[in-house]
């Protein structure tokens, strides 16, 4: 009987935990959908924390669950699915934090290639048209990666 009870235990802890991080990552990705980066990132040490409480927890769940004992069927198949709106909600949130990146990438290229272009000198060519800036003319640009 003690099996019957570890094994509902671990589910529940996993469970908990699930929710902790689909709580999070809500709020993370509505943040960044908001643009208000530095408070989303703010949640990132509350996100590896409960990250290592998941993988902990499914690693022992998965240790526990290595031999089944009937009567946990129906248990399973609900973490199963919670697994699979879980899964979902992550693949929102990437797609979420990828865009973000690729639209500032997009700002600092263009600040960087304004930048460049502001330095060099504008000359003409041959053609009587102005030459475009050599690529040795673009000055660095300092990022902070600290949001």
């Amino acid at each position: 009987m003690a099996a019957v009870a570890q094994v509902a235990d671990a589910m529940s802890d996993l469970c908990a935990t699930m929710d902790d991080i689909v709580h999070i990552i809500e709020q993370e990705t509505a943040l960044v959908r908001a643009g208000a980066l530095t408070e989303a990132s703010r949640l990132q040490a509350a996100k590896t924390d409960l990250a290592n409480r998941y993988y902990t927890g499914a690693s022992q769940l998965k240790a526990i669950l290595a031999n089944p004992q009937p009567g946990h069927e129906q248990e399973i198949a609900d973490l199963r699915r919670k697994h699979d709106e879980f899964r979902a909600l992550l693949q929102i949130n990437l797609t979420v934090l990828a865009t973000a990146h690729a639209v500032s990438e997009g700002i600092m290229r263009g600040v960087s290639d304004e930048l460049a272009r502001k330095a060099a000198p504008s000359t003409y060519g041959a053609s009587g048209r102005t030459n475009a800036p050599s690529p040795n003319a673009a000055q660095p640009l300092t990022l902070s990666r600290v949001l």
